[in-house]
């Protein structure tokens, strides 16, 4: 879903509008399976007796409740988690039931670095920084996919509208 155009302010378009990388998303993904799978094993190892149903819906609602947690919970954060570069702007959004933001000025942009360790570099992530005058200094914006390309579409914005206010 992009990012709504009823919050852009006139004459402002979406340049990047991107989640964290997938890399979040892969050891809940792996959960899944090995957490069903063993949901499975364990209920049909369970001895027969009383206990049996007790003991399966047990089961159950304990796989269920490590899904929820380990793997929705992230996916659903990686969902609502949102880096959004717009002609003026830098947009971070996210939050699942709460919402936090912070917006970026691109005229208050000093600096734009970016990180990566080897395993982000061939995954082709890293952390971004976007270093600003004001009282809150620097937005850290971690595991942005194509973090090279991000860094240099932030300052080719800068640049237009620093050349646009000239």
């Amino acid at each position: 879903m992009p990012y709504p155009a009823r919050l852009l302010g006139e004459d402002e378009e979406v340049v990047l509008d991107l989640h964290p990388h997938w890399k979040r998303l892969v050891l809940p993904a792996v959960l899944v399976p090995v957490v069903a799978g063993l949901a499975t094993y364990l209920v049909f190892v369970l001895p027969s007796g009383s206990f049996q149903t007790a003991g399966r819906l047990a089961i159950v609602a304990v796989a269920l409740a490590v899904l929820l947690r380990f793997s929705v919970w992230p996916w659903l954060r990686w969902l609502t988690t949102r880096y959004v570069l717009t002609t003026r702007r830098v947009v971070i959004r996210e939050g699942v039931f709460g919402r936090s933001g912070r917006d970026v000025p691109l005229t208050r942009v000093n600096d734009v670095s970016f990180h990566h360790s080897l395993v982000d570099r061939m995954l082709g992530c890293g952390t971004l920084t976007i270093e600003s005058a004001g009282e809150h200094g620097q937005v850290e914006l971690p595991e942005v996919p194509r973090v090279e390309q991000v860094q240099r579409e932030v300052y080719r914005c800068v640049e237009e509208l620093t050349a646009d206010q000239r």
